[in-house]
């Protein structure tokens, strides 16, 4: 008798240490709720390519998900930062002190997502970026808790500015944006066509958003140069396209490399203006069964397929939800732990893992738009040339300039 009381004694105490246990796993979600604050272009320039489709894209993941993380619910704020840092930073210093938000996500265009991370690093926020494309964001720029999820300036050069070189485009001039972004693009291009045996003969940056490309296409038609390169993206560089073909520049024998080309862009440029042209992506929708059926979804709910933007938010956050489950908490430093040690394979990335520096490895894809003859139907746009696996496609981690990198 003694001992069945004494057994009971023990089962309660066991019950109610492990009640305990499982309170304070509980209490380590702050504010008792997982908020994400998505900021990103509604209106302007990159609105297409991330914009409504990103926030479409953070709701699948959350409704995915069940609508909590670690027992606590989810919470998505969104806002359009209408490609300005000002106001980025601004709307990202409320969320921190008002909302109490955890982790930033999307945050297309480079000086947005660098206004952001500043915010982000001073009170020890995870940024998972997708739509935007500078290098330095995991390089002299990076922090603990930036992750840089989709695509880089660097891929970019890799992919298309070498194979463009291989194909005989020597020569080089480039349309500009002119800011961070763009110059970044640029430089990351200009290394890879001079390490391939090629020359850059010159630049024109053009304001961004920008409407008129007429007499920066002008200088780039005199130049002589056998590419011109665009090292623009979303609006931009749909207009320059649209005017070089007015120009009648690459029926003059010039090429046109698009260095950050979108399948959204493809789709309003359409594919006899389109045909040919080289570009290199983190995904396509049309890969495989996973890619189809998840696309297939977002087609439903948006009305147009994904661009790697929008697929790289929903595959970011589920990353981060998996991480906050499994720790329990969404405390940053265990939480960017956790999704620096497990590896990311799903439907947008294949050998993926996040390295020390926050850049998050994963295949990349030379793809050419399609003929509309060879075009099976509506978003039907890319051959997949060839994949440029992991560790190719981005900077190789002994090059960083990061301080989170031991050297």
């Amino acid at each position: 008798m003694r001992f069945l009381t004494s057994l009971a004694y023990g089962i309660a105490a066991c019950a109610l240490s492990a009640g305990m246990a499982a309170g304070t796993a509980q209490a380590q979600v702050s504010d008792d709720v997982v908020k994400i604050g998505l900021l990103t272009d509604m209106s302007g320039t990159y609105s297409d390519l991330a914009g409504a489709g990103a926030v479409a894209a953070a709701q699948m993941a959350i409704e995915d998900f069940g609508g909590k993380a670690a027992g606590k619910p989810i919470v998505l704020l969104t806002a359009d930062h209408q490609n300005k840092a000002d106001i980025s930073a601004n709307k990202a210093r409320e969320w921190v002190d008002v909302e109490k938000v955890d982790v930033f996500a999307e945050l297309v265009t480079t000086s947005v997502a660098l206004a952001v991370n500043e915010i982000a690093k001073a009170n020890n926020k995870i940024s998972l970026i997708s739509g935007t494309a500078s290098s330095r964001i995991t390089n002299q720029d990076c922090f603990k808790g930036g992750i840089h999820w989709t695509y880089d300036t660097y891929a970019m050069a890799i992919g298309t500015g070498r194979a463009m070189v291989e194909e005989g485009g020597k020569s080089w001039f480039f349309l500009t944006a002119d800011y961070a972004f763009g110059q970044n693009l640029q430089d990351d291009v200009s290394k890879v066509v001079k390490s391939a045996g090629g020359k850059v003969l010159g630049a024109v940056k053009h304001p961004f958003p920008a409407n008129d490309f007429s007499s920066f296409l002008l200088q780039a038609q005199a130049s002589k140069a056998e590419v011109i390169g665009l090292a623009n993206a979303g609006a931009d560089t749909i207009n320059a396209i649209k005017a070089a073909n007015e120009f009648g520049i690459v029926q003059s024998g010039q090429k046109l490399a698009g260095l950050l080309v979108f399948i959204t862009d493809i789709h309003s440029l359409g594919l006899e203006t389109a045909k040919g042209l080289n570009l290199t992506t983190g995904f396509y929708w049309d890969m495989d069964e996973k890619t189809r059926e998840w696309s297939k979804r977002f087609h439903a709910k948006t009305g147009k397929m994904p661009s790697m933007v929008q697929a790289g938010v929903y595959s970011s956050l589920m990353h981060y939800f998996k991480a906050v489950e499994a720790t329990g908490t969404d405390d940053t430093d265990k939480v960017v732990a956790k999704m620096k040690d497990t590896k990311v394979e799903d439907f947008f990335a294949r050998n993926g893992r996040i390295r020390e520096d926050g850049r998050m490895v994963h295949d990349m894809y030379l793809a050419q738009v399609k003929t509309p003859q060879e075009s099976k139907g509506s978003w039907d746009y890319y051959k997949i040339v060839r994949t440029i696996p992991a560790e190719e496609a981005f900077l190789p981690i002994a090059e960083s300039q990061c301080s989170l990198v031991k050297k």
